[in-house]
Parts: C-alpha cells; structure tokens; sequence
C-alpha cells in the first residue's frame, strides 16, 4: 500500500514540474502579447526618491487649537517637513492661516512659506505675508511671528496697510489681546498715514 501511495506521489510531483514551468511561460507570453506601451513616462529619478525618504514630506497638513484667551487658530499648508529631522520643527510652503477672535474678528494669512514649532508653540511665517481682517485691513509685510497659545502677532520688518482711515506706512505692527475679548492693533516704529476719508 505504502509504495502504491509513493509512486501515485512522485507521479504527481514529475507532473507539477513539467505543467507549472510551461503555465508560467504561457501567462508570461500573453502579458507581452496584450501589454500595449505607456505614453506617460511614471519614472521617478533615484534622486527625487531619495529627497523624499530623507525629507519626509507631509502633503497638506494642518494644525488646529485655541489660545488661552479663547481664540481659535487654524494653519494649512500645501507640503510639510521636519527641518533637520526635528518633528517638532516643521517647515511648511504655501501657508493659509485663520485667527478668530473671541469677539468675532477674523484675520485671514496667507504666506509663501513659514515654520511651526511646537515646542515653542509659535509659528513663523515668512517670503511675503497677506493679512486680512474682517473689519476691514489689507496689511503686507515681510513676515510674521504668532504664537499658538495665546493671541500675539507681531510683524518682522515694515508693514503696509489700507483700511477704512485710508492707507498707512509703518515700520512695524503688533497685534496682542488685552486680557478680555477686545483686541488691539498697533502699528508702529514710524506711522505714515494717508487719510481718505468715506464718501
């Protein structure tokens, strides 16, 4: 019985040898035969690989919290990455940031680029900054500081505005809370301002 059972085996192996191998070659043969050439070129250079491994970008990220006066921040971006490695210290390009006040101001960032710290809880934000406020400010300026934990901007360098006085020069700005719900905005370091005043 045993060498009925060895022999009915060995069959079936010599069988698998011969029938697999020629299998394989005939579905090999039909992929080539059906497999019609790309047009788009999907390669990605060894290097760009290699950046992203070592860079580790983070495609739109966000970060969300309150200060401890009760505003609320809301940062975006469109790409992210630790600098040196530091995940608590992440560089961001294409900055879209939101600061609603307690009271219901709205002031609405756009940057080119910019770095969060965690650690420190602030953001910095640089390459040309756009700030728009919901009662109604255009301010630009080179750069931003903001801190995450309790409402505080400041500019870094010279700002330029219009609003409804008209429009304004002035060597610096800071934006702080006043222990309640009221806000106050001061531009500083040398003020022009031109005054338009409402039809």
């Amino acid at each position: 019985m045993m060498a009925t059972y060895d022999n009915a085996y060995s069959r079936f192996v010599a069988f698998v040898k011969i029938v697999l191998p020629l299998a394989a070659l005939a579905l090999l043969s039909t992929l080539f035969l059906f497999s019609r050439p790309q047009e788009t070129d999907l390669t990605i250079p060894y290097a760009e690989v290699e950046a992203i491994a070592r860079e580790q970008i983070i495609g739109e990220p966000t970060y969300t919290g309150v200060t401890r006066d009760g505003s609320a921040i809301a940062i975006g971006a469109k790409s992210a990455r630790p600098q040196h490695g530091n995940t608590s210290h992440m560089l961001a390009d294409e900055i879209v940031a939101v600061i609603q006040m307690p009271g219901g101001t709205i002031y609405d960032i756009n940057a080119t680029a910019g770095r969060v710290d965690t650690s420190s809880r602030q953001a910095f934000l640089s390459g040309g900054v756009q700030i728009v406020t919901s009662d109604g400010y255009d301010i630009q300026t080179r750069g931003i500081v903001t801190s995450l934990s309790q409402t505080n901007l400041q500019s870094d360098g010279a700002v330029s505005a219009e609003g409804p006085l008209g429009t304004l020069d002035a060597g610096g700005m800071h934006m702080t809370g006043t222990g309640t719900d009221e806000y106050l905005l001061v531009f500083n370091k040398g003020v022009k301002l031109v005054y338009t005043p409402a039809n």
